[in-house]
């Protein structure tokens, strides 16, 4: 750890003095967890020198100051659910897991806001509300395990992103804990705010290097109450997505539009041993609407149907129930856990592009597929043009071709999306896993702007560094 110091007997004594003596551990098999998140453990993982698990956001200031005085590197965790590397102690130091904050505190109808501490599952947190009619809209699909301080550093977006837009568009307010263990609030239960620089915004997205999240208010709507789902098949792939742009063209508002090649949603439904058709079909979109007109929302799903079937569809099925809808968003929600049935060793990507280039990328997903021999299922939030373009190991090639192939693989997709206007993530973050090829495909200037920011706001380096760039 160059120009850091280690976690001495004397700074664990110092955590549990200040956390208590049962939430903070420095013995490896307790820690374990809390050295990897969803990355390959092997090529990412690594193991912290102590845990700490504060109860409340002046425990998480005092931490701060210990580690900024003691010039000891802080990692914060939510649930260790990301897909970038953005939670794992790289560097060793201590990991502040804000599981124990988990408290929801307080729904302030007349503002529409609710407030809950930055631990608290994001799924507890969509229930509560949704028990009063109410509904936070900005919510990942990861909901049930993912925390909303974690959905706050890495801005996550989900299947509802095409109409309500991603976690940041619902965090007006927020409590922070500063690199230098400052406690600010940010923004409040405001509308709109342009008293200065919009902070709050800045640490939105910025994977915990600018600071820990310590509570957050967040925005809520009206609860819509209709709600109906299409499903559409296409001959090709680019069919499927070649009628993306003509649904959103036509203003219909559609909640979600997702896509699954034919590989993911075949993969998905032989995993969970569902039988929904699928034909000869080359990929599908899911198409979703809601509302609180009922007539409207059917006019809509109509006028999609129609818009595919002039775009190709072959075949367009419209789920009628609440359980027929779960049951094809389930297909869609166990895509990855059905190809690491297939192949544990893959890397999940979350490439963006403008939705005009949607349609230009699959052919160059199927391209780079043959060139370097590596599975690429393509899934994701077409309407957005968020699309998780995966690339599988197969069983058959050795670790060592692997790691050559995949590597190269991923720097031409990176080159080709950026080549297209699109950006390497659109909502699992640079992390560990990215950060070499965001320093070759970003812009230097906007680079350095984001070194300024990190350098005038953690003067110590000792906020989750090494994550987005390289120290």
């Amino acid at each position: 750890m160059s120009g850091y110091n280690k976690v001495t007997q004397a700074v664990v004594e110092a955590l549990r003095n200040i956390c208590g003596a049962g939430n903070v551990f420095a013995d490896a098999e307790k820690m374990e967890a809390y050295s990897r998140d969803e990355t390959d453990k092997a090529e990412y993982g690594n193991m912290p020198e102590a845990v700490a698990l504060p109860g409340n956001t002046e425990q998480v200031a005092r931490i701060v100051k210990l580690a900024n005085r003691e010039r000891i590197p802080v990692t914060p965790r939510g649930a260790g659910s990301g897909l970038s590397g953005g939670a794992i102690p790289q560097l060793g130091g201590i990991v502040v897991s804000m599981e124990r904050m988990n408290r929801f505190l307080e729904l302030d109808r007349e503002n529409m806001v609710a407030v809950a501490e930055a631990g608290i599952v994001t799924n507890d947190l969509a229930n509560i509300v949704q028990a009063e009619g109410l509904f936070f809209a900005g919510y990942p699909m990861s909901l049930q395990t993912c925390l909303i301080g974690g959905n706050i550093a890495e801005n996550a977006g989900g299947g509802k992103a095409v109409k309500y837009g991603v976690t940041g568009r619902y965090v007006v307010g927020m409590e922070l804990v500063t690199p230098e263990g400052d406690v600010v609030n940010l923004g409040g239960k405001l509308s709109k705010d342009v008293s200065g620089y919009d902070l709050k915004s800045l640490v939105v997205g910025s994977e915990g290097t600018l600071g820990i999240v310590t509570k957050a208010v967040i925005k809520l709507v009206g609860y819509p109450t209709h709600r109906s789902d299409i499903l559409v098949l296409f001959g090709t792939p680019k069919e499927a997505i070649d009628a993306v742009p003509a649904i959103l063209a036509r203003g219909l508002d559609p909640t979600g539009i997702e896509f699954m090649d034919r590989k993911s949603f075949v993969a998905s439904c032989e995993y969970l041993n569902e039988t929904l058709p699928y034909g000869n079909c080359g990929a599908m979109l899911l198409i979703e609407f809601d509302g609180s007109n009922a007539a409207q929302v059917e006019t809509n799903l109509v006028e999609a149907g129609k818009l595919c079937k002039e775009h190709g569809a072959v075949e367009v099925y419209v789920a009628e129930d609440k359980n027929n809808i779960e049951r094809i968003w389930n297909v869609r929600r166990n895509i990855a856990e059905a190809w690491k049935i297939f192949s544990p060793v893959q890397s999940l990507e979350d490439i963006v592009l403008p939705i005009s280039g949607i349609p230009k990328i699959v052919p160059e997903l199927e391209r780079l597929g043959k060139k370097y021999g590596i599975e690429i299922p393509c899934y994701g939030h077409a309407g957005d043009g968020n699309l998780h373009a995966t690339l599988v190991k197969s069983p058959d090639m050795s670790m060592e071709d692997w790691k050559k192939n995949g590597a190269d693989c991923l720097g031409e997709l990176y080159r080709v999306a950026t080549e297209l206007g699109g950006k390497i993530s659109g909502e699992h973050g640079i992390g560990i896993k990215r950060r070499e090829y965001l320093k070759e495909l970003v812009d230097p200037v906007e680079l350095r702007m984001m070194r300024a920011i990190k350098r005038a706001l953690d003067p110590n380096n000792i906020m989750n560094p090494g994550k987005i760039f390289a120290q």
